[in-house]
């Protein structure tokens, strides 16, 4: 990173375009945009599995087809939806701002974390696959954006039994236990992840906690150099639920503040900062198994649907469909 970040909560309207009659620009025509209170469920299932968060109510008027409902994705799957996606415009002082939310059901799914061939940093252990392994892919569900290059931000990072960078305490850190639960916490240990936890990704420090913005995110400084030094740029974080599934949102025209009101918007009680600046901010799912008929569900046109399907720069996170004997991290 190389400019300095001006200390500013101001937003600066980067123009999106607006989503067209579904949750997301970039959502497949063929996906229907259906309210939760009509979505058809087992009650023979556990509520870990039926459970549907609520839709967002719009806070501009007039409300455009579908914004603040969650619609279904990766239908596929086996063990009900796993995913969830809706846009909406958080700001009523800003209409032409979009933010894009993907929510992940704990209960039926995996989170593997990858490297990139350059990020998060260099290393001599082994970088594994560098795209989403093709053992994988028959039950890949969604892949999204990771945290800064460890040059840029120095954080722990662990996956497939390998500390790659030591963690540092105190910092925002996304965790997949052993027990197949996940969650966004401060991390509470030394340098080295205990047995129980399978994968764990820091970057920076918590942006919400207690549902409610952390006492820093004024301070821009502490957000990460952007673009020209404009406060407000296309931003990424994911949170949990406070039923423990996990909530990827991204969105322009964002300062760490403002993005920390949207996590919260979309229910999150703790939310870490992910990537920034327009290039990096990415969330795919797909419309059948084997990674087939990708859609790009946050339209940043810095990116394309079949990213880390092929070889990535930069590490990169992947949801899988939790399955019996079957690795949380194919590699």
């Amino acid at each position: 990173m190389v400019a300095v970040l001006v200390l500013a909560t101001s937003l600066v309207v980067w123009q999106v375009a607006k989503p067209k009659s579904t949750a997301g620009a970039a959502t497949s025509t063929s996906t229907s945009l259906v309210p939760h209170s009509t979505t058809t469920t087992t009650t023979t299932l556990p509520a870990s599995e039926t459970y549907v968060p609520p839709n967002i109510t719009p806070v501009v008027k007039p409300r455009y087809a579908g914004e603040g409902v969650w619609a279904p994705k990766d239908a596929w799957a086996k063990n009900g939806v796993p995913v969830y996606f809706t846009s909406f415009r958080p700001f009523a002082s800003e209409p032409s701002v979009y933010a894009y939310a993907a929510w992940m059901r704990n209960a039926t799914t995996d989170l593997a974390l990858y490297l990139g061939y350059k990020g998060p940093g260099s290393t001599t252990k082994d970088r594994g696959p560098e795209e989403v392994p093709t053992v994988g892919r028959g039950r890949l569900l969604a892949v999204f954006n990771s945290g800064f290059y460890e040059t840029d931000s120095p954080g722990g990072f662990f996956t497939h039994g390998t500390t790659y960078f030591p963690f540092v305490k105190g910092d925002a850190t996304v965790v997949q236990y052993t027990n197949g639960t996940t969650d966004v916490v401060s991390w509470p240990w030394g340098p080295t992840p205990p047995s129980d936890v399978e994968m764990a990704r820091q970057n920076l420090h918590l942006l919400v906690s207690g549902s409610q913005p952390t006492a820093t995110v004024n301070d821009g400084y502490l957000w990460g150099s952007t673009l020209h030094g404009v406060p407000a740029v296309w931003r990424s974080a994911l949170g949990v639920d406070k039923h423990g599934n996990l909530i990827y949102v991204a969105a322009p025209s964002m300062t760490a503040a403002t993005l920390a009101s949207v996590m919260v918007k979309v229910g999150a009680v703790r939310a870490m900062q992910l990537d920034i600046n327009p290039e990096w901010p990415i969330y795919v799912t797909y419309a059948a198994r084997g990674a087939a008929n990708p859609t790009l569900d946050v339209p940043n046109p810095n990116q394309i649907r079949t990213r880390f399907l092929y070889t990535s720069t930069k590490d990169f996170f992947a949801l899988y469909e939790k399955l019996p004997n079957t690795p949380v991290t194919p590699w």
